[in-house]
């Protein structure tokens, strides 16, 4: 049974989503305040949280920051309908989703359902004998599927299940383009829609992580109005 962390000062909607998660079979935690949460999580982390940007005491935005630090664990911030800047901040902060209020509640479920089908299967909850379950290695950088961990030059580098979902989809065939259509089905399923801004941030922020390993890591190309591809060094 999955814990979901619900993080909003909104008690109706800490309340309805509650409930409706609980009625699918998860156990969930709420909290009303980014603080309280940052407290709550450093005795014990759930295993996906839901955020709110604009809360008291501690925003979304350094809550998520604060829980980086340490842990890649999948995170969807909720957003109001008219904060494109947020969506896109929160995105390039390492975010895996945002979803817009008001907000359709089986299409906030299929979102949390959608992100820890992907964190069970990098845990190796879910594990099969092929490719996509093998230590891969491409140049610099090995990738261990089965332990989330990444590596380039032998520097570990932390990563998002989106993050590493994408980088993962580039690095298996270096030199081939990905779409963005077919990088969004990588990292979402075929029912959750999401924009092309949301995979551009979501390359922008692998990147910057990337570059802290490597200041001068540029194996990830972007051809402008086609998608993207990884170039082995």
């Amino acid at each position: 049974m999955a814990r979901i962390a619900l993080v909003d000062d909104d008690r109706n909607i800490l309340t309805s989503v509650s409930m409706l998660l609980e009625a699918e079979g998860f156990e969930v935690e709420t909290h009303n305040d980014g603080q309280s949460a940052l407290d709550a999580f450093n005795r014990r982390l759930p295993d996906l949280a839901v955020l709110d940007i604009k809360m008291p005491r501690m925003d979304g935005m350094d809550l998520l920051q604060r829980l980086r630090q340490k842990t890649a664990m999948p995170v969807i911030f909720l957003t109001s309908k008219d904060d494109e800047i947020d969506e896109i901040l929160g995105l390039r902060m390492g975010a895996d989703d945002y979803v817009k209020k008001p907000f359709s509640q089986r299409l906030l479920l299929e979102r949390i359902r959608s992100l820890l089908r992907r964190k069970d299967a990098n845990d190796g909850i879910v594990v099969a004998d092929s490719e996509e379950t093998k230590i891969m290695v491409r140049g610099e950088l090995s990738m261990d599927p089965l332990r989330h961990s990444v590596s380039w030059k032998g520097n570990d580098v932390s990563l998002t299940v989106t993050e590493f979902l994408l980088l993962q989809a580039l690095a298996q065939r270096p030199g081939f383009v990905k779409s963005r259509d077919q990088l969004m089905d990588v990292a979402y399923d075929d029912q959750v829609y999401v924009d092309d801004r949301t995979i551009d941030s979501h390359i922008k922020r692998l990147r910057k992580k990337m570059r802290t390993a490597d200041d001068e890591f540029s194996a990830i190309e972007t051809l402008y109005g086609i998608g993207y591809r990884y170039n082995e060094e």
